[in-house]
């Protein structure tokens, strides 16, 4: 009795390791969707409602789910503090959030670089950095939702499969 409640501790905990595994490429696609959209979002109040990056940051934060939504309450708090250059906003906003999302390097480089150009350009200009930042991370996109295909189901399977290995080489 004692090894078929063993077994089955074993097999929930390898198979948990693996949906949680999984649940990386899941949240990593839909993250990456939420920041498209933000940035559209973002494009849309510059563009049409003539709004200031904080203004406009803060309408955004209220629309998004967090991560997402922290990155733009920081950036928008840092902007109305007033001593600090939107570069510098956006930088510190995305450092500080950065852990606790999904998202890799890639991600972060092209959200730098977009930060290069935050805040020094006029409407227009503002809107070719935005386009440009999205075709980058549509590009990150499709690559995630290509590993999500191939490694998603695969880690899930692996982590119930490596809960059986390890039971029959117990018993």
């Amino acid at each position: 009795m004692l090894k078929i409640v063993g077994a089955i501790c074993i097999l929930i905990a390898t198979s948990w390791i693996g949906f949680e595994a999984s649940k990386a490429f899941t949240e990593r696609t839909r993250q990456l969707r939420m920041l498209k959209s933000a940035l559209q979002s973002l494009e849309a109040e510059i563009m049409y409602g003539h709004a200031p990056l904080h203004d406009a940051s803060r309408r955004i934060a209220n629309q998004m789910s967090k991560p997402i939504e922290t990155i733009f309450e920081n950036f928008s708090s840092l902007l109305l503090q007033g001593d600090i250059t939107a570069k510098e906003a956006w930088e510190i906003s995305l450092k500080t959030i950065w852990n606790r999302t999904y998202l890799k390097k890639n991600e972060l480089e092209i959200l730098l670089q977009f930060g290069e150009t935050l805040g020094k350009h006029d409407r227009v200009q503002q809107q070719k950095h935005i386009q440009l930042a999205l075709v980058h991370l549509e590009r990150e996109e499709v690559e995630a939702r290509e590993r999500q295909a191939s490694y998603g189901n695969m880690v899930k399977n692996l982590g119930f499969l490596s809960g059986l290995f390890i039971i029959i080489l117990l018993m």
